[in-house]
């Protein structure tokens, strides 16, 4: 489920995309500081969006300076300092891809090797952020038994993802969150987890494994899924979930600049929902690709 909310960057201003790939550093310096610089391999664009948008909710202000680090050296880049919500974001992505990894070990998927990489430090998450792998470890259960149920509502199914992201956004945005934030963040999160499922869905049928929109349509393929009779409804799900993003938007007040917020929310999410409509996919693109453990964060 990481990835896939991305920019759209053939309209991103060029003082936006140094703003994401400074805080793209900055959440990997973050997990380096909580977790442990093996646990930086797990980076993903979606956490440093995150802390793109809950920075600017809670109008928490970001240092920004240039910094070397190993992966970078030589030339020094544009690092946003690490403070608590940063740290907090680092140990999110921790735990969320401790628990993915071991999601895939219980499918029979290979996993383990990788979720050593991560072993010690979602203990240390664990252990500076109880809260944080509480709100994931309850919500992954239910979205376990979801599954279990084979349920094939894609509500249902996209429930404990969206219930996630809007619980933590409480957690950390503290006495700043409000019915606006959760509810975005819900709107979120139910569009990662359905867009996953989208694109895997040829993967998961192939395999037999559960996923929501092989139950509900049980088309032969992805593509004759989206592009027959039920396409039109397809498109109807993901479009209301623009809706309830823009409306919800709408109604929170930035203390800073937010285009990038703007770009990735209202552009980048129907850019990469109608790639993967068309049957272009992920293609490897918008999972996170391992690197060395470094001092820094890395730019990407």
């Amino acid at each position: 489920m990481f990835g896939y909310v991305r920019a759209d960057t053939p309209y991103l201003y060029i003082k936006d995309d140094t703003l994401y790939r400074a805080m793209y550093c900055g959440v990997c310096k973050g997990i380096a500081e909580v977790c442990g610089h093996s646990a930086r391999m797990g980076l993903s664009y979606d956490i440093t969006f995150l802390s793109v948008l809950l920075h600017n909710i809670a109008g928490q202000d970001v240092v920004i300076e240039k910094q070397h680090c190993l992966t970078h050296c030589i030339r020094s880049r544009q690092m946003a300092e690490v403070d608590e919500l940063t740290r907090k974001l680092g140990a999110l992505n921790t735990i969320l891809v401790y628990y993915k990894y071991t999601d895939d070990i219980a499918d029979g998927d290979k996993g383990r090797g990788k979720r050593l990489w991560f072993q010690k430090g979602f203990a240390r998450a664990r252990r500076k952020y109880p809260e944080i792998e509480r709100i994931v470890r309850n919500n992954m259960s239910a979205q376990e038994q979801a599954e279990k149920a084979k349920t094939d509502s894609i509500d249902r199914a996209a429930d404990a993802t969206a219930n996630m992201m809007a619980e933590f956004s409480d957690y950390a945005l503290g006495e700043k969150a409000t019915a606006y934030t959760k509810n975005l963040l819900y709107a979120i999160g139910k569009w990662i987890y359905l867009i996953d499922a989208l694109d895997d869905y040829d993967k998961d049928k192939k395999k037999g494994a559960y996923n929501p929109f092989v139950l509900a349509y049980g088309a032969e393929c992805r593509e004759s899924l989206v592009h027959g009779e039920k396409g039109k409804e397809i498109e109807y799900i993901f479009n209301s979930l623009f809706f309830d993003i823009r409306e919800n938007l709408s109604k929170i007040s930035f203390r800073f600049n937010r285009d990038l917020s703007d770009n990735i929310l209202l552009r980048g999410l129907p850019m990469m929902t109608k790639r993967i409509m068309s049957g272009q996919g992920c293609n490897g693109k918008c999972k996170p690709k391992p690197k060395q453990p470094s001092n820094g964060g890395s730019a990407g």
